[in-house]
């Protein structure tokens, strides 16, 4: 019989459904179980493409013996953490303090007062590798809660204290200023330090993809002309772009590589990634022309329009590691792997062996059981791209053929904000209207579905319909990011004024006096801490997202207030720029822009006039780190929406470009090419 998740629309937690565990979501109701009961909450955290939450799933959660142990001594919660980014923070920042790491599924145990005093992420069905197995941890923490009940309450406020106590106030520099320029070359040489030469990337294995770290230094090399900022984005593009974290067929990025070499990926395939790293390519083709730039940003952003648009104009949020291997058994990466015979069912001896030899594929295999991920090592001589196109097509159409991925199909606002902008500003760049439009149909979604009366933004939706959770810090910086970019791509200022609504919320509900930001609005639910993060994760943390959107609005509108708030917030990076810029690189590419200006350019004329798009374009393209375009027509009701444009007439009737800083302009220009020079950082 199904458990009380079947009623909700999580599609992790209806994975859950048909558990013998009496899971309940979170909520009071569970917590007053618990004190009725006198028992304490198992609270485990996941989301549905994670490959050991399935894992852990099938071992233990569908054990009929293990869950008659839980169902007796516990009330069980689950949690989809994409819907809930601040249940998990709270607690992760828990078990993270208690054990040094964190991961998921996580594994929290819980006072009826909502208060942790046992930690763990995945426990084995048998003790295995020095840990112990689930069955005797629950063992262990019903003798504890039992037996020594007065220490587990001990335990769990010391925790909560400990938690309580944590202010990031005192990180903040006392003016609230942003990164000067020789803080922001402390955090270049931070980054250079770490930086793989021979492979790419930051750090060892498990290597992720340092899309915002890029930025910055994209950004740094437009301001600086740094060549070393350039060198590096440009050889951890090629190193990701030829990896097997890239989908060689079918285009798009894998979460991470479980080495160093970009080699093996964890096989999930995130909204929030492609999206960043479609943007990133994006960028990079329009500092240098790179022809590999621009087909990873084309592919990419078809692979996300392909595989994740919903049927409501949204993008899902993800694809499964696991899927079907063809005898009932759910591998990971078993779509997308190949041996040398399966290339020779679908090619033939000769094409086989062609793609072999171009994408690595090898007898001893790179993955499990002899079969290799497909990569594009470098090779001496030209490949016959005819050929090659004639193989991709046909292993593609064989791909598709097998049992695919699933499909985590909620629409989370914030990641769907990030891939407004990118597929906005792609489809701008090469001339595919489609990918604006699909753009502008997720905005569209998340207008009418996302955002209610007062511009408050639900965090999901599914099938058209609002779930029940409020949005965070980070689903309104993006949102607000993405209809920016949208608004200079299409000229329509209405996305601007919805920005706008959006940034005010973050003012009123997420900032302080003192310039800090939390991730939860003052009105929020209240848990045992108030999260508040402002480092990068997989994305953008909220506050320096917010910041950037701060920033980019001021620069169109000429808020002081959204340009005060943006400054204070990054104080922030001031603070930890130059002592972890891998973890604050959204912070640093927006630090590069308030140094910057940014750089404001106002584009008039009639939109159906060749020589405003030719100006619009060569203002799109501009690498000015940053830099806010608006689009619109003399004495027009967008002109009224973007005070950019107010009181910008044509040149002697012509179609004309105004580059500004603080509202303080050069003289207007009517040649594209004058202008694209006077945005080349």
């Amino acid at each position: 019989m199904p458990n009380r998740l079947a009623h909700e629309t999580s599609p992790y937690l209806l994975q859950h459904a048909d558990n013998p565990v009496d899971w309940w979501p979170w909520s009071a109701d569970a917590f007053e179980e618990a004190r009725r009961r006198g028992v304490p909450v198992l609270l485990s955290v996941g989301y549905s493409s994670c490959h050991w939450c399935h894992v852990m799933a099938h071992e233990s959660f569908e054990d009929p013996d293990t869950a008659a142990l839980l169902n007796e001594h516990f009330v069980p919660v689950k949690v989809d953490r994409e819907e809930r980014p601040d249940v998990d923070a709270v607690y992760m920042e828990a078990v993270q303090a208690a054990t040094g790491q964190g991961g998921w599924p996580m594994t929290v145990f819980l006072t009826p007062d909502a208060e942790p005093f046992y930690f763990g992420t995945y426990f084995p069905p048998a003790p295995r590798h020095g840990m112990p197995s689930f069955g005797q941890v629950l063992e262990g923490v019903r003798s504890a809660w039992t037996d020594r009940r007065d220490e587990v309450g001990e335990v769990a406020g010391r925790i909560v204290a400990d938690l309580a106590g944590r202010s990031l106030t005192e990180s903040l520099p006392a003016d609230r200023r942003p990164p000067r320029p020789e803080e922001l070359h402390t955090a270049l040489m931070g980054l250079t330090r770490d930086f793989d030469a021979v492979r790419g990337g930051f750090g060892g294995a498990p290597k992720f993809p340092p899309s915002m770290a890029l930025e910055f230094l994209l950004r740094h090399h437009a301001r600086t002309g740094s060549a070393a900022a350039l060198e590096m984005v440009q050889a951890t593009c090629a190193a990701m772009a030829r990896g097997g974290i890239y989908d060689q067929l079918g285009g798009g990025f894998a979460r991470y590589a479980v080495d160093a070499t970009w080699t093996v990926p964890h096989f999930e395939k995130m909204l929030y990634d492609n999206a960043l790293l479609c943007r990133t390519y994006a960028h990079l083709w329009r500092a240098t022309g790179s022809d590999l730039a621009r087909r990873v940003a084309l592919e990419t952003a078809d692979f996300m329009v392909r595989e994740l648009r919903t049927d409501q104009g949204g993008f899902a949020s993800a694809l499964d590691a696991d899927s079907d291997d063809g005898s009932g058994k759910h591998v990971e990466g078993a779509y997308y792997v190949w041996t040398p015979e399966q290339l020779r069912a679908v090619l033939g001896e000769k094409d086989a062996e062609f793609a072999a030899a171009c994408f690595g594929v090898t007898e001893e295999g790179t993955f499990e059981e002899g079969a290799s991920v497909l990569q594009l090592p470098d090779t001496d001589g030209p490949v016959d791209a005819e050929r090659m196109a004639s193989v991709k097509e046909r292993l593609l159409a064989a791909r598709a053929e097998r049992p695919r991925p699933g499909r985590d199909d909620k629409v989370v606002a914030a990641w769907n904000g990030l891939a407004i902008a990118a597929l906005a500003e792609t489809g701008a760049y090469f001339d595919r209207p489609d990918l604006v439009q699909a753009a502008t149909d997720a905005a569209d979604l998340l207008v009418r579905v996302h955002m209610d009366w007062q511009a408050r933004l639900h965090r999901t939706s599914r099938d058209g319909a609002p779930g029940a959770n409020s949005g965070v810090l980070e689903d309104y910086a993006d949102v607000a990011e993405g209809f920016l970019a949208l608004a200079a791509v299409t000229g329509e200022g209405v996305w601007t004024e919805f920005a706008g609504f959006f940034l005010d919320t973050v003012l009123l509900q997420f900032t302080t006096e003192d310039g800090a930001l939390y991730d939860t609005a003052a009105d929020a639910e209240t848990l045992i801490r108030r999260p508040q993060d402002p480092t990068d994760n997989a994305t953008p943390s909220g506050w320096t997202a917010a910041a950037g959107a701060l920033l980019s609005y001021a620069a169109l509108t000429g808020s002081e207030l959204h340009r005060t708030a943006a400054e204070r917030a990054l104080g922030i990076v001031t603070a930890l720029g130059g002592r972890a810029p891998r973890f604050i690189g959204w912070g640093l590419a927006v630090a590069e822009a308030a140094l910057d200006g940014p750089r404001e350019i106002a584009v008039v004329g009639a939109q159906d006039d060749p020589a405003t798009a030719a100006l619009h374009r060569a203002a799109l393209l501009g690498t000015a780190p940053g830099a806010v375009v608006a689009l619109g027509s003399p004495g027009s009701d967008d002109s009224g929406e973007v005070p950019l444009l107010r009181d910008r007439p044509l040149v002697d009737g012509r179609p004309a470009a105004y580059v500004c800083r603080h509202f303080t302009c050069e003289r207007p220009t009517t040649d594209p090419e004058e202008l694209a020079e006077r945005l080349r950082g």
